[in-house]
């Protein structure tokens, strides 16, 4: 079954929203525990995060999906991430417990 990489990243309207959800988990448990694993490991600061997020993504192309629409997608969501980022330094920071 080809996997809609939209489906996986488009909100939709619901109180439940899946993405929403997938990004709080991100923020509020993976990105913390990533930063100290890293101190604990004496790795270089987000060298879990890129060299993770390289790994993760290759199930995506382990299961069929072109690089190409990996890639793409990836592109998105950094757009996405980025407008986040200039919106929380507009307002004064990322909202608190996601620092």
């Amino acid at each position: 079954m080809p996997i809609d990489l939209n489906t996986l990243i488009e909100h939709d309207a619901s109180d439940e929203c899946p993405v929403c959800r997938a990004q709080n988990l991100v923020d509020l448990a993976l990105l913390p525990a990533v930063a100290a694993w890293e101190m604990r490991s004496e790795l270089p600061h987000l060298s879990i995060a890129l060299i993770g997020a390289a790994g993760l993504l290759s199930a995506l192309l382990e299961e069929g999906v072109p690089r190409d629409d990996v890639e793409a997608t990836l592109s998105r969501l950094l757009d996405d991430y980025e407008q986040q980022i200039a919106e929380n330094e507009v307002m004064g920071g990322p909202p608190q417990g996601t620092a």
